[in-house]
């Protein structure tokens, strides 16, 4: 049996495989800040390409990117008590504004003449800065609707942290939107959710699940949370998009008016909507192996790595020749309406530790050029997920016009093999659950767990086998799954159900 790049493999310690991972693919590092990270520029570009994508949709759907300030007034926080109460713990707050000279440590401590009138929090999200700055914005029904979106940082003040996953600062886009009518932003709620869950399975081979929160998963001073749930490969969830209606609660806290029709004044209705670099750590953890990340040619920073193979110089200027010339042809090609991304490895390294760190990095076609390769014009070409899509995984020689040609139907290929791979592995591990012994038995320590699909209602009930099995509702889904039988009993309380719920252990 092969050994695996990757130690710990996943059956071994699936969270320890996840930094290994991580490390591997020289994705992103720990840094001097407890809980930040470094986002190295292999990850960032994959972030990049996360980035282009969805800022293309959200303008084909009308929308604007702004900025708004990193720091927000307490006060702002204090108008709206649901909402402060459900990011209090999280807060990062300034309360000084200059340092000076410590006269009894030596070093630097916050000027006492220097503290703030109103201590201002780090943002955890911009729902109030940005009503506020709505509320001056908006006077008259011409005005609306209002959309928003901006790319930024944002930080919670976390206890336990995993790269990209969780972490105390992170890199998010987050959407909001002012609307006339209750109807209107609705229907903007569910049109952003369809905007991720659409990115998720197109661009990330992600399957997803879209659905609306319990009340008790609902973001803090909602009247409707929507989501998209994925499931990764130790069966847990990822919650990995949510979308807010947020009804007139934000815009009564911070005053958004406007002049109906009529000539009334009203408060408007807004939503908010938003997904961060936790992107990264769902497409890792979908579709990466024991021999590191694979990443989806959509997102991939380079669709093809080719990899020079000599011996002496002679041969070196001979095969580069070729590999320049190569480069030049696959670039040339188009894949998902874009040119494909080729890198020429040209390093002086050797051949087995410079195809392994490619391997390790998820490219998805690495090409391999040596002076026979040159002779007979063809190239040795490897699919990083060969070894799952039925091939032994070393590769195999093909016709440099055939190669050229064909890059394209096979980088489509392999987006849809991992897209199939991954849904395939969330629907064998979904289970329509009847009663509370068999919820009981499929979260059990030693079960492999995966997503319940139960009938419910809220309750302290639920909340409390819930919490005992450490497992949560992750939505109902707005489209019934397989299995579902309309109303029935609830598991926790027996009363009556209209619908069920997906229940998961979760990121």
């Amino acid at each position: 049996m092969a050994k695996s790049a990757i130690s710990p493999t996943r059956a071994e310690n699936y969270p320890e495989w996840y930094q290994q991972v991580v490390k591997a693919a020289d994705l992103a590092e720990t840094s001097d800040v407890r809980g930040c990270m470094v986002i190295k520029p292999w990850g960032y570009a994959i972030w990049e390409n996360i980035q282009r994508r969805l800022d293309a949709m959200f303008k084909a759907t009308g929308h604007e990117n702004a900025y708004f300030p990193l720091f927000i007034p307490m006060s702002f926080l204090e108008k709206e008590a649901e909402h402060v109460e459900g990011f209090a713990k999280e807060c990062a707050v300034v309360t000084h504004h200059r340092l000076e000279p410590d006269p009894e440590t030596g070093g630097l401590r916050p000027a006492p003449s220097a503290k703030l009138e109103e201590p201002l929090i780090v943002r955890p999200t911009s729902e109030t800065i940005i009503g506020a700055t709505f509320a001056r914005w908006v006077q008259s029904y011409r005005d609306l609707p209002i959309l928003i979106n901006q790319w930024a940082n944002v930080v919670r003040w976390e206890l336990r942290t995993r790269m990209f996953l969780r972490t105390t600062e992170f890199l998010w886009q987050e959407g909001h939107t002012v609307h006339a009518t209750r109807e209107e932003a609705e229907e903007e709620t569910r049109r952003m959710l369809d905007v991720y869950a659409e990115f998720a399975e197109g661009a990330m081979a992600m399957p997803v699940i879209r659905g609306e929160k319990t009340a008790g998963e609902r973001f803090p001073g909602a009247v409707a949370t929507y989501s998209i749930e994925a499931m990764m490969q130790d069966r847990k969830a990822l919650q990995a998009g949510t979308s807010h209606f947020l009804g007139q609660n934000f815009a009564k806290a911070q005053d958004i008016k406007f002049q109906n029709q009529s000539g009334e004044l009203e408060h408007a209705w807004t939503t908010s909507w938003g997904v961060s670099t936790r992107l990264v750590g769902g497409l890792i953890m979908s579709h990466s192996d024991d021999d590191g990340l694979v990443v989806p040619p959509k997102l991939a920073p380079a669709h093809a790595v080719i990899l020079p193979i000599y011996k002496s110089d002679d041969e070196r200027a001979e095969v580069l020749a070729y590999c320049d010339s190569l480069k030049d042809e696959l670039s040339a090609q188009t894949y998902d309406g874009e040119a494909v991304r080729v890198r020429l490895d040209d390093r002086d390294l050797r051949g087995g530790d410079k195809k392994w760190q490619w391997v390790k990095r998820g490219v998805p076609l690495r090409i391999e050029v040596g002076p026979r390769d040159v002779a007979s014009g063809g190239a040795f070409v490897g699919r990083r997920t060969a070894s799952f899509d039925g091939g032994d995984g070393k590769g195999q020689g093909t016709p440099r016009g055939e190669l050229v040609s064909g890059v394209a139907d096979t980088l489509g290929s392999i987006q849809k093999s991992l897209f199939d791979r991954a849904e395939s592995a969330r629907d064998a591990a979904t289970t329509v659950v009847d009663s509370l012994a068999d919820f009981e038995a499929f979260f059990a320590d030693d079960a492999p767990g995966g997503l319940a699909y139960a009938h419910f209602t809220d309750g302290p009930e639920m909340e409390k086998k819930c919490k005992e099995l450490k497992v949560t509702p992750r939505c109902v889904p707005i489209e019934p799954l397989a299995g579902d039988d309309g109303p029935g009993e609830c598991l926790f309380t027996g009363k009556p159900s209209p619908r069920r719920a997906v229940f998961a252990r979760a990121y």
